[in-house]
């Protein structure tokens, strides 16, 4: 597993103690000695000191590196920030554990996913399968406060995503960047169009999934797109897990 402890603060120790999945931490290794991360990893410190209930766990703040390493990331899909319930943030944007119940967002998301390539919908919301084909499922902010969304906004996570994003726009080539709603198109913005496809439509939310998210089709496009650059397609359809 991942994790980023937040215990200790020596020069000689701190580096190895932020444990990323090797390709993503070649490409982000500098980021962790910037100002910004400094500040951030102390502003989480303090937050557990203070005894505050923080999501997803530490060593699931970077589970969607884990699950979808750099140079096999073919699709983007970019969030805002975690789950603030308990049990539900387990570090891959819209989706849930085993056992949890479907949001709201991921439920349309579900139902866009029937109407666009005809496959029956899931009993959970957990999208591990598809992080592990290659979908980064990254949110911009990684981390929340038990009960307050968006508590971590402007903490320094953006800083850190939003170099993400400029790795794969600039390292990589034919990615689809699914951008849902204004926050993830905005981010996302300056992709290079030339080298990847994105597919931009309203968020899922049902606030406003029926101002064009329904009927946006973002499944079979992205898999026609990957066919076109002779790429095997992702396999959306989510397996049933066992019972618990």
């Amino acid at each position: 597993m991942i994790s980023i402890s937040l215990e200790k603060n020596t020069p000689t120790s701190k580096k190895s103690e932020i444990n990323i999945e090797p390709s993503w931490r070649a490409r982000l290794d500098q980021e962790f000695e910037k100002p910004y991360m400094k500040d951030l990893q102390h502003f989480l410190k303090s937050q557990y000191k203070t005894g505050k209930i923080i999501y997803p766990s530490k060593d699931k703040y970077f589970a969607a590196f884990n699950f979808t390493p750099f140079k096999k990331t073919k699709v983007v899909i970019l969030g805002q920030d975690p789950y603030h319930g308990p049990g539900q943030a387990h570090g891959l944007c819209f989706s849930v554990p085993q056992g949890e119940a479907i949001p709201p967002s991921l439920l349309n998301i579900y139902k866009e996913l029937k109407a666009d390539l005809k496959l029956t919908p899931v009993h959970h919301g957990n999208l591990e399968s598809w992080a592990k084909q290659g979908v980064l499922l990254l949110n911009s902010v990684l981390t929340v406060e038990n009960g307050k969304a968006a508590a971590h906004q402007k903490k320094g996570w953006e800083h850190f995503t939003d170099q993400v994003v400029r790795e794969l726009n600039e390292g990589r080539e034919h990615l689809v960047f699914i951008l849902w709603g204004a926050y993830a198109q905005k981010k996302a913005a300056f992709v290079d169009r030339n080298k990847h496809f994105v597919i931009e439509s309203p968020h899922p939310s049902p606030l406003s999934s029926h101002r064009g998210f329904f009927g946006s089709k973002p499944f079979s496009k992205t898999n026609d797109y990957l066919k076109q650059q002779g790429l095997a397609p992702i396999n959306w359809q989510l397996p049933e897990m066992e019972k618990e």
